[in-house]
């Protein structure tokens, strides 16, 4: 699976570095807002609230009305979800006890 491997290269390494170097919450969003644009803020988080409504069980059209996302943006990410590298499920799975806890469930 070459394409996996292409977008690994010593500036994406130097990126990654960067992000799990910051500290806490606050020092990441500043980093955040600093390296993207709002419109790359907004499609992150987009995509993000996309994998948490398709790891709930909503339907494509749901998920589209609630985010804006497109479907076959949404098909997309579905891929990843179900068939990429594990990414997308291990933040779920990282993410979900701070939800929790957050609602007090």
């Amino acid at each position: 699976m070459r394409e996996f491997e292409d977008w690994r290269t010593p500036a994406t390494g130097d990126l990654l570095d960067a992000i799990l170097a910051l500290p806490d919450r606050d020092e990441a969003e500043r980093f955040l807002r600093d390296l993207c644009t709002l419109r790359e803020i907004h499609d992150l988080a987009q995509r993000w609230q996309v994998v948490r409504l398709l790891q709930e069980g909503l339907h494509y059209a749901e998920i589209s009305g609630r985010t804006g996302a497109s479907t076959a943006t949404i098909t997309r990410i579905a891929s990843w979800l179900h068939h990429g590298t594990g990414g997308y499920r291990a933040a779920l799975a990282r993410t979900k006890g701070r939800a929790a806890t957050a609602t007090g469930r």
